[in-house]
């Protein structure tokens, strides 16, 4: 298992790639809003400083895993391009076209 934020920190590098490979070519992609469903399992620490952790759980998860209360969630994310002035501006991205891709 690793983290949501694990996970969502992976998908933003996989969009940075995407962003780079994209300027050496004529055509690019706007981003649009990014779907993301994930099981994960809840932790949460006991004591004042405790806090709750999401984990994603992978699909050939141990059997320890598999006992565990697992939570389907959804999440959208809206990337933007934000540059040190603050003002904001859509993502571009290229990629190679997958198999069975419209």
């Amino acid at each position: 298992m690793i983290e949501l934020s694990e996970m969502i920190r992976q998908l933003r590098q996989e969009l940075n790639t995407a962003m780079a490979d994209g300027t050496a070519g004529p055509v690019r992609f706007e981003l649009g809003p990014v779907e993301v469903e994930a099981s994960v399992a809840v932790d949460r620490e006991a004591g004042a400083g405790g806090k709750v952790r999401f984990w994603v759980v992978e699909a050939n998860a141990s059997g320890k895993n598999a006992t565990s209360q697992t939570h389907r969630i959804s999440l959208t994310l809206q990337p933007k391009l934000v540059a040190p002035d603050g003002t904001q501006r859509p993502v571009l991205i290229a990629g190679d076209e997958a198999d069975g891709e419209r």
